[in-house]
């Protein structure tokens, strides 16, 4: 009975040392995760910090300022009368371009013309011009809310509107400037004679008034 007794007693013995050693090292875990969790939450040697992207002016891309009267002044906006415009759709979404083009239509820009884009997979709506239409361009991106101003090697007037993943709706009319305020400069803009390498210019028919029956 003794013997019985004594490997009762070691059993139960056993059994409160691995208890013991099991509940130090639970212990031992979670005071490890509590001041893992107390350096990611003070972001201590940078930990927990979240590399958040920096949007740069124009989406990094070098944009011309508007042209200036004979004072040095910024120019105002034009009248969306004066803006030829295309709008290609560069998404697989059907109809998406003609539905834009109907709603700069319907704030009076001149009917625009309607296409399709070479890529479906362009991801942020672009605005290409011209250096003699950078003041309709500017004005012409007031009516959006993330787009890309770029000035290519074209010559002509027309300003093409290449439709992007992103793009949501048009600015709120309320928020869009009039033709008696003047143009805001994109940050970090350059004098056009100044931009050099400009890319080959989206082929199109070269418009050179501000007729909208000219835009065939």
């Amino acid at each position: 009975m003794a013997e019985s007794y004594d490997e009762r007693a070691a059993r139960k013995a056993y059994m409160r040392r691995r208890q013991r050693l099991v509940f130090s090292i639970t212990g031992m875990v979670m005071a490890v995760a509590l001041v893992i969790s107390l350096l990611f939450y003070y972001n201590v040697f940078g930990l927990g910090l979240v590399k958040t992207a920096t949007v740069l002016p124009n989406y990094g891309v070098t944009a011309p300022c508007a042209p200036t009267d004979a004072d040095g002044k910024t120019i105002k906006y034009t009248d969306n009368k004066s803006v030829s415009i295309r709008v290609l759709n560069g998404t697989p979404s059907f109809g998406f371009s003609s539905a834009v083009a109907e709603a700069l239509e319907n704030r009076n820009f001149p009917q625009p013309q309607v296409d399709n884009y070479s890529s479906k997979k362009v991801e942020r709506t672009t605005i290409y011009f011209g250096k003699n239409a950078i003041a309709q361009a500017y004005t012409l991106n007031s009516n959006f809310t993330d787009t890309m101003m770029v000035m290519d090697d074209r010559e002509d007037m027309l300003i093409d509107v290449v439709l992007g993943a992103t793009f949501n709706d048009l600015a709120d009319k309320k928020d869009v400037p009039g033709t008696n305020d003047t143009i805001v400069n994109i940050k970090g803009c350059v004098a056009a004679d100044k931009m050099t390498n400009l890319p080959k210019a989206i082929k199109h028919t070269p418009v050179n008034n501000t007729d909208p029956n000219a835009q065939q």
